[in-house]
């Protein structure tokens, strides 16, 4: 499966982030894995394009991201959990999706280093202006807290989401939930 993503990110305080989660206290978070993966020189970074193999509590999926003029072109392969460890453990890829666009953008590694986890504890909503993630994660001894906001048009996106401060992120996370 490939679809164009477009996205908008911030980082949040703690404490806005602990604001911000009262607003989402109705969404189940979902834990979710994402094992970073590139070539022992770094051959993905070279050419800005990431690859992932993000696990969840009963499925798995590998993912690589090419960037565009706006947003990443995202190439999803859905796994099940035991594939999904099998290709952790041993450092390879599955042949599909993800293999072939590789190799369109010039990388035939047969090569793989897990580069370390980012555990996120993620609550998830879709919302009128696009679909909404509030992200506590973690990675190595560090701890990040995010508003993510997933969008099909980047400029009508971008008015959204720049144009609102902390305070008002807050009331229209809350109205939003409400719609």
């Amino acid at each position: 499966m490939k679809h164009l993503e477009i996205e908008l990110k911030t980082l949040l305080k703690k404490e806005e982030y602990d604001h911000l989660k009262k607003q989402f206290s109705h969404i189940q978070p979902v834990l979710q894995k994402n094992y970073y993966i590139d070539t022992p020189d770094f051959q993905l970074r070279e050419k800005k394009v990431a690859m992932r193999i993000r696990t969840f509590s009963d499925w798995a999926e590998l993912t690589l991201k090419v960037p565009q003029t706006v947003g990443n072109m995202e190439y999803n392969q859905k796994l099940n959990l035991p594939e999904a460890e099998s290709y952790l453990e041993k450092q390879t890829l599955p042949q599909g999706l993800v293999l072939e666009e590789l190799a369109k953008i010039g990388i035939l590694s047969q090569d793989w280093f897990v580069l370390g986890c980012l555990a996120t504890i993620r609550y998830e909503m879709e919302t009128s202006i696009g679909l909404m993630a509030l992200d506590e994660s973690h990675y190595f001894d560090h701890t990040d807290y995010e508003l993510e906001l997933e969008v099909t048009d980047y400029e009508e996106g971008k008015r959204d989401f720049s144009a609102i401060s902390f305070k008002k992120m807050v009331s229209l996370t809350k109205k939003l939930l409400q719609n």
